[in-house]
C-alpha cells in the first residue's frame, strides 16, 4: 500500500536554530502533552520543520527529557528539504495527512501562518482525525528569533487553549504579541472581538502591576497575570512555578472568534 499523498503546500521553510525554544520548554511541563508522550510506544511528529531540522532535532531532545524512548518523525512536504535521520530522530515526505502516522503528539509551527484563515480549520481536522487516542496538536506562530510565540493546543475535539510566550527583555506589553497570534486569530484582533478584549485587558493589568518594575519584567508580568486570572474568572492563568519565559494560557473559549 503507497503513502498518502502529501497534504498541503511548501511554505518558505525559514527556521533558526533554537527558535521554538519558549515552546519546546513549555511543552516538557504542560500536562496534556506529558500524558500523551508518556506510552512506552508514543510517537510525535513535526510538521513542516522547514529548510533544515534544527528545531525538530530540539525539539526531540527536551521531549525525551520526558520520555527517553519516544519516536520522533519530522515531516516536510518539499522533497528537497527531506534529511537522512539523525540522533534518534526520522525524517519523511509528509504534509497535515501525516505520512499514514498516528502519533500521540502532533507540531505545526510558522506553517498555517502562510495559508489563509479559511484553511486553518479543515487542516486542524486532517490532523486531529489522525491522532492516536488521547493526542495532542500543538500549532503556533513565533517571530524570527522566537521571542515571542503563540500557540493552540488541539484534541479530537478542537482546540483546547491559547498559550502566549515572550522574553521578558524583548517585549514591552502582553498586546505586543498581536502580530505572532496564530491564523485562526491574528485577523480578529480589533475590536469587539475576544482576542483583542484579552489582549487590551492584559496590557491594563500590565499597568496595574507598574509598582513591580523594578524588580524586573518576570516579577512584574507574575503580579500582572494574578489580576489577570481574577478578571477572566480563571480563564486565563500563567504558570505558578517560576519560568524563565512571561506566559500566559488562556481557554480556547475566551478568545475564540
Amino acid at each position: 500500500m503507497s503513502a498518502p499523498a502529501p497534504d498541503g503546500r511548501i511554505t518558505r521553510g525559514t527556521t533558526g536554530l533554537n527558535r521554538l525554544r519558549r515552546s519546546d520548554r513549555w511543552s516538557v511541563h504542560d500536562p496534556a502533552v506529558r500524558r500523551a508522550i508518556a506510552a512506552p510506544s508514543a510517537l510525535a511528529v513535526d510538521v513542516g520543520y522547514g529548510a533544515r531540522p534544527d528545531t525538530t532535532l530540539e525539539w526531540a531532545a527536551r521531549l525525551r527529557t520526558v520520555n527517553p524512548g519516544l519516536r520522533v518523525v519530522g515531516l516536510e512536504i518539499d522533497p528537497a528539504r527531506v534529511v537522512p535521520g539523525r540522533d534518534g530522530v526520522e525524517f519523511a515526505r509528509g504534509g497535515f495527512e501525516l505520512a499514514g502516522l498516528r502519533p500521540h503528539l502532533v507540531r505545526a509551527f510558522n506553517v498555517l501562518r502562510q495559508y489563509d484563515e479559511a484553511e486553518v480549520a479543515g487542516a486542524w481536522t486532517t490532523v486531529t482525525e489522525r491522532l492516536a487516542p488521547g493526542g495532542v496538536f500543538v500549532e503556533g506562530t513565533c517571530d524570527e528569533l522566537g521571542r515571542r510565540c503563540c500557540w493552540l493546543t488541539l484534541d479530537v475535539a478542537g482546540p483546547r487553549t491559547l498559550t502566549l510566550a515572550w522574553h521578558p527583555g524583548f517585549t514591552g506589553r502582553p498586546s505586543d504579541l498581536a502580530e505572532r497570534l496564530p491564523k485562526a486569530l491574528i485577523h480578529h484582533n480589533v475590536p469587539g472581538e475576544r482576542i483583542h478584549a484579552l489582549l487590551t485587558l492584559a496590557d491594563r493589568c500590565w499597568d496595574h502591576a507598574a509598582g513591580y518594575a523594578p524588580y524586573g519584567n518576570r516579577v512584574r508580568w507574575r503580579a500582572a497575570a494574578a489580576v489577570l486570572a481574577v478578571e477572566t474568572g480563571g480563564a486565563a492563568r500563567a504558570p505558578r512555578r517560576p519560568v524563565r519565559d512571561n506566559l500566559l494560557t488562556v481557554d480556547w473559549g475566551f478568545v475564540a472568534p
